[in-house]
């Protein structure tokens, strides 16, 4: 029987087992009837060693065949003995004897109740453990006296609870063998070399950290905290990032921008202001300068303001500190402007002497540098190689405002000019408007433009200005035989803004700017256009205007088509004089 309940448990002990019939577990084993064949005396086979099951004490295998024992029943009565094996291996089979096999009786807890013949290898009642002497002054075998054997078993009312085992030494938190450590928290490189090893190839305590690491417990422990400390270290400024980039999230998409709050400290400062900036471009320059707080405040303050989006490039001076508001009007306001203002129709010789007093350079200056490098200024090569011209750059300075301040090179200032109408001319594509206009190319309109420029005294008198010109180039002209007979191209020559020429002085000069007395255009232009003047060159009128008059000598220009109307025309000009 089991521990667990009634059943056959494993092998019964063998006879010769001191313990064997061991009246402590509830009765004594029922072999002595078993035992007392031959006279009812216990049978004694005097030096014969013990024979054991399978690989006790020998640890050889011998089969059922060689030997045999006594058999038993689940309720541990002899029921067949044999006679143990002989020293010289013959078998002596003992006379079986059959007995008559008892009922037994159990009680309430499984154990059988009753009396049983005692063993005659069985301890005293004082000691049922005790040996008995062995047979023959011989030594019986101590089965259970090795110092690396097991304690002999006990019936189950004498058992006692298994003592508890103690802890292992202390030591730092283990996250287990199915946790495995990071090499990270373990600290180091796998210093035994075995990395590679599997991990079933490894004791358990080196899965879990053991053998000789277990030894180093302060230096784990430092590990592990220098550990702690990394993790804090990094989940903290995690959480400060995190922290930061959504209160900058929150303050770009819903708080108000910083800014500025008065119109300034009082400190002036000089902002240049690129072309073709944008509001942000802009703002980002007014920052940068210390004259606003954000680029988003401006932003917001331009878009507010109604005319914001007229703030142009340019020079302009402004106050550090400022509200936002406060800068765009004060950029709205003539008053900050500082820059080089070229106004529309002005000779270059005229643009030279306004850039040489904003650089604060000797008069002349601009002007030579002009007249010794203009090819390298950025001319387009429709405009070089024309023969008679005077400056090669007139007409290429175009009319507008320029951020000039000094500490520039008068060549920068002059490069910047003729991009700004280089690029005008194109954007109007002057080589391919110029042929439909009857002229030679852009050389040509621009000149003509320059002249549309000169002669009209407002930008109503433009395009009629445009025709007269058109009308006097055609070779059907038989009014004035191709010939302008512009004073402004005469003027030109001479350097001057002349009203009152004499017909003498007129006719006897040659020179290929007089239109009195060479037929066509100049050789170019004589003056800077601007944009009224270049859309009235190429969209001149169609009512046939041959002829005009100023006459009021300043801001009225009347139109005629006949040369009687014209001459009506000169003798209200002359009235107007006092002539």
């Amino acid at each position: 029987m089991t521990e667990y309940g009634r059943g056959p448990g494993s092998e019964p002990w063998h006879p010769d087992d001191p313990l064997y019939g061991d009246g402590g577990w509830g009765g004594q084993q029922a072999a002595q009837q078993a035992q007392q064949s031959y006279g009812g005396q216990p049978q004694y086979h005097p030096q014969q060693p013990q024979q054991q099951y399978g690989d006790w004490g020998t640890g050889e295998q011998h089969g059922y065949g060689d030997q045999s024992y006594p058999q038993y029943d689940e309720y541990g009565q002899q029921y067949a003995p044999q006679q143990p094996q002989q020293p010289q291996h013959q078998q002596h089979q003992a006379p079986q004897q059959h007995h008559q096999r008892q009922q037994p009786q159990y009680d309430q807890n499984g154990w059988p109740t009753g009396s049983y013949p005692q063993d005659p290898y069985a301890g005293g009642p004082q000691d049922p453990y005790a040996q008995q002497p062995a047979p023959y002054g011989g030594e019986q075998s101590d089965y259970y006296g090795a110092p690396e054997a097991y304690p002999p078993p006990e019936p189950p009312g004498r058992r006692r609870p298994e003592p508890e085992r103690e802890p292992e030494p202390g030591t730092d938190w283990d996250p287990g063998p199915d946790q495995g450590e990071h090499a990270f928290f373990a600290g180091g490189d796998d210093e035994d070399g075995r990395d590679g090893e599997p991990d079933d190839r490894r004791g358990r305590g080196e899965r879990r950290g053991g053998g000789d690491r277990r030894g180093g417990g302060k230096e784990k422990k430092r590990r592990s905290g220098l550990a702690c400390l990394v993790v804090v270290a990094v989940f903290g400024g995690g959480l400060a990032g995190v922290s930061y980039f959504g209160y900058q999230f929150y303050q770009d998409r819903f708080g108000s921008a910083p800014d500025f709050a008065g119109s300034g400290n009082g400190e002036q400062v000089t902002v240049t202001i690129p072309k073709g900036s944008g509001g942000y471009a802009i703002g980002q320059v007014l920052k940068k300068m210390g004259v606003v707080k954000s680029v988003d405040a401006f932003v917001a303050a331009q878009a507010a303001n109604p005319d914001g989006k007229n703030i142009q490039d340019g020079v302009y001076t402004l106050q550090k500190e400022m509200s936002a508001a406060s800068a765009v009007e004060l950029m709205l306001s003539p008053k900050s402007r500082d820059n080089l203002i070229i106004a529309e129709g002005k000779r270059n010789a005229a643009v030279y002497e306004l850039i040489d007093a904003r650089l604060e350079v000797e008069k002349g200056t601009t002007a030579k540098v002009a007249e010794t490098r203009w090819k390298t200024l950025g001319l387009p090569d429709w405009a070089v190689n024309h023969p008679n011209v005077k400056d090669p750059l007139e007409g290429f300075l175009f009319p507008s405002s320029y951020a000039v301040a000094k500490g520039q090179k008068p060549e920068d200032v002059l490069r910047q000019m003729v991009a700004r109408a280089t690029e005008k001319y194109e954007s109007l594509d002057f080589e391919t408007k110029a042929k439909s206009l009857g002229l030679e190319g852009p050389w040509e309109l621009v000149t003509v433009a320059s002249l549309v420029q000169a002669e009209g005294k407002t930008h109503d008198d433009f395009r009629k200005m445009s025709e007269v010109i058109y009308n006097r180039l055609k070779p059907t002209n038989t009014e004035t035989n191709q010939k302008l007979q512009f004073d402004s191209t005469f003027n030109y020559l001479l350097g001057q803004s002349e009203i009152d020429i004499s017909e003498s002085e007129i006719n006897s000069n040659p020179d290929p700017y007089n239109t009195y007395t060479n037929k066509g255009l100049p050789p170019g232009p004589i003056g800077n256009p601007g944009d009224d003047a270049l859309q009235a060159a190429l969209k001149p009128t169609r009512d046939g205007w041959m002829y005009f008059v100023a006459t009021d000598g300043m801001d009225k220009t009347e139109f005629a088509k006949t040369i009687a109307e014209h001459q009506r025309l000169v003798d209200k000009f002359n009235a107007s004089r006092g002539n």
